[in-house]
């Protein structure tokens, strides 16, 4: 008998995941289609979504880093703010200030952009520090103090940064503090050449007066969806040996010497505790994303290099001998034993 009750929860389950399933896909089919050949990138908008984390994108201007987040925010049901980071901005440009009411003679908050579902931060690294640092309250606690008062933000909150790592003429380099609040960090690269000829097509097309075949999506993902999506994900099953696996491989950024005297002196400073919960929620989102029941260590492989590539610190040495965290990390999982 209780063999029987667990085997139709355990189909119950299913179904619902199945079902939640159903509007994700939808969304990054469509997603697919606006955003061509940039799997990996929709995929990352994705995991970052279920997890409930904010997303740094950077690339070569033209590689629809912007298009990408806009065609998320296009396919969700939510309020969206988009913010070009400039080096006038101000911190209660986001945060929003306090304005006094001669009708009331009281101060009356006015709230910012940050009140929004999804923040797109345009070139973040253009914005000086005070700027930045004013989303660091936002992003992790998901509220904002202004003056003596705190105000929460919405339940559904999500920061979408981007940054061009090529032009450094009037850009300011994004605080430890603010990088370690990213889940994740993408790096977009050129497509190849028949994926070029799509976004060619695709960019004609767009550019007619009556646009035929555009990419369309039926139903917008609902808020309600998406969090149901969220606990979802938070009951896939990891086994005690995956989260073990990932204090390891988060572990080996702190202590390299563990695993060989040559990578040794490659770190100045390795992953917080926050890179471990990061990389069990991402995992488990993937293999939610993947109709996968469990979570295994190619989830946790998979995503590895996009949870701690701006959680590292290289030394001196490494940076000398043209080592980049992406190779730091290669080395990491080729180490640290698989369960």
């Amino acid at each position: 008998m209780i063999n029987c009750q667990v085997d139709i929860s355990h189909e119950r389950k299913q179904a619902r995941n199945s079902q939640l399933l159903l509007p994700l896909q939808e969304l990054i089919s469509f997603l697919n289609k606006m955003v061509i050949g940039q799997e990996s990138l929709v995929q990352s908008l994705m995991i970052a979504l279920l997890a409930d984390g904010h997303l740094l994108v950077e690339g070569a201007p033209g590689l629809a880093k912007t298009r990408a987040i806009k065609a998320l925010c296009s396919g969700i049901d939510s309020s969206f703010h988009r913010l070009q980071f400039t080096p006038d901005l101000l911190p209660a440009d986001l945060t929003g200030t306090e304005i006094y009411r001669i009708e009331t003679g009281c101060f009356e908050f006015q709230q910012g952009p940050l009140f929004h579902n999804l923040v797109l931060a345009d070139e973040i690294n253009r914005a000086p520090a005070k700027v930045q640092s004013a989303l660091l309250e936002a992003m992790a606690e998901r509220q904002i103090t202004v003056g003596k008062n705190t105000y929460p933000l919405p339940k559904f909150f999500l920061v979408m940064a981007t940054q061009n790592p090529i032009e450094q003429e009037g850009t300011y380099p994004l605080p430890e503090a603010q990088l370690d609040r990213f889940l994740l960090k993408v790096n977009v690269g050129y497509p190849d050449p028949r994926k070029e000829i799509e976004i060619l097509n695709l960019a004609l097309n767009e550019a007619h007066s009556k646009p035929v075949n555009s990419p369309i999506l039926e139903k917008k993902l609902t808020q309600s969806d998406l969090l149901q999506a969220r606990e979802a994900v938070l009951d896939v099953y990891m086994a005690n040996n995956i989260q073990e696996y990932i204090v390891q491989l988060i572990l080996a950024t702190r202590n390299p010497e563990r695993y060989g005297a040559d990578i040794a002196d490659w770190i100045q400073f390795g992953a917080s505790p926050r890179a471990s919960i990061g990389l069990a929620r991402s995992a488990k989102a993937l293999a939610f994303l993947q109709n996968n029941e469990f979570v295994g260590p190619h989830h946790v492989q998979a995503l590895a290099h996009d949870i701690l590539r701006h959680r590292l610190v290289l030394s001196y040495k490494a940076e000398a001998e043209g080592v980049t965290p992406d190779l730091f990390i290669d080395e990491l999982i080729a180490r640290v034993p698989v369960p």
